[in-house]
């Protein structure tokens, strides 16, 4: 007697994306080629926005054979706002953005902007695009932020580290603050405006990825890439809560994460909660303006 096929859990059973466009920013490597590939499967179109497009190029040819959707790399670097500019006034409809590009707990630098890097890539970048792109967007922002935002205390005076002393992981926590609130206040915004549009969030828990090999501290960094290793989870299986929040039908400013074994870092995704600070209306609000006034781009709805 033949054993009956199991029945596919929930996180396998995803809708077909066939004819939807969808902008997945950092997507050459780690998370962002995990995602994009596992969004290729269902049948996107997966615009893979990348600062290397021959890197970019060079991963797509490592996709799966047969996959149901088709690829295109353009350049975009997150933490320059002039790339910023281009890649959007050069983009068409787009039914997705994933604010995914990130860098994590590297050494002091500015963007070209002149803003502190970590803050320049992972918030004000993805602030900018996803503004100059609403008018065109067809349904939905997903910000990808992370675990690490409850650790972080938000300096409005001083958030490009100009008098405080500048510690990595602090602004990397900081930085990931600054997704959720902007997550907060843009679907709050996008109701305010009768829009039909959502923003959604997620963060991956504990990814086995290389984004802790850019620290300048060689310590930190075979820390973090043996934690990876020994705890993390595949990048298909992190970028699982991002494809989740890209896809599903959920209530705008829901964010995903594992569903909670060790500590929630990993698992299949789930609505997961955030730090009082991530949902503070106000502290969203005033973040906002900040970053309108750090990036020049207003809300245009």
């Amino acid at each position: 007697m033949v054993a009956a096929t199991p029945e596919p859990p929930a996180w396998a059973r995803l809708p077909r994306q066939d004819g939807r466009v969808v902008v997945v920013t950092g997507a050459s490597g780690g998370l962002g080629l995990a995602t994009a590939e596992l969004l290729v499967a269902l049948g996107a179109h997966v615009v893979l926005a990348v600062r290397d497009p021959a890197r970019g190029q060079a991963a797509v040819r490592g996709f799966r054979p047969g996959l149901r959707g088709t690829t295109e790399v353009r350049r975009l670097d997150v933490a320059d706002l002039s790339s910023v500019r281009a890649f959007a006034a050069a983009t068409g409809a787009v039914d997705v953005l994933v604010a995914n590009a990130g860098v994590m707990a590297v050494p002091f630098a500015r963007s070209v902007d002149g803003h502190e890097l970590q803050l320049a890539t992972n918030h004000l970048g993805h602030f900018a695009l996803a503004l100059l792109l609403l008018p065109r967007l067809g349904d939905r922002v997903v910000v990808v932020s992370s675990s690490a935002h409850r650790r972080a205390r938000l300096d409005l005076d001083d958030l490009d580290w100009q008098r405080r002393g500048y510690r990595p992981t602090a602004a990397y926590a900081t930085s990931k603050l600054a997704n959720l609130l902007f997550l907060a206040e843009l679907q709050r915004r996008l109701t305010v405006a009768g829009s039909r549009l959502r923003a959604t969030g997620a963060h991956p828990g504990s990814t086995a990825t290389g984004i802790t090999g850019h620290t300048g501290s060689g310590v930190l960094t075979r820390v973090g890439a043996l934690g990876h290793r020994l705890t993390g989870m595949p990048p298909w299986r992190g970028a699982l809560t991002t494809v989740h929040a890209a896809v599903l039908d959920l209530p705008g400013n829901t964010y995903l994460g594992p569903s909670g074994r060790l500590l929630g870092m990993h698992g299949w995704p789930v609505p997961v909660g955030r730090s009082a600070a991530a949902g503070d209306p106000d502290l969203a609000k005033a973040l906002w303006a900040c970053s309108e006034e750090l990036t020049g781009v207003t809300w245009p709805l």
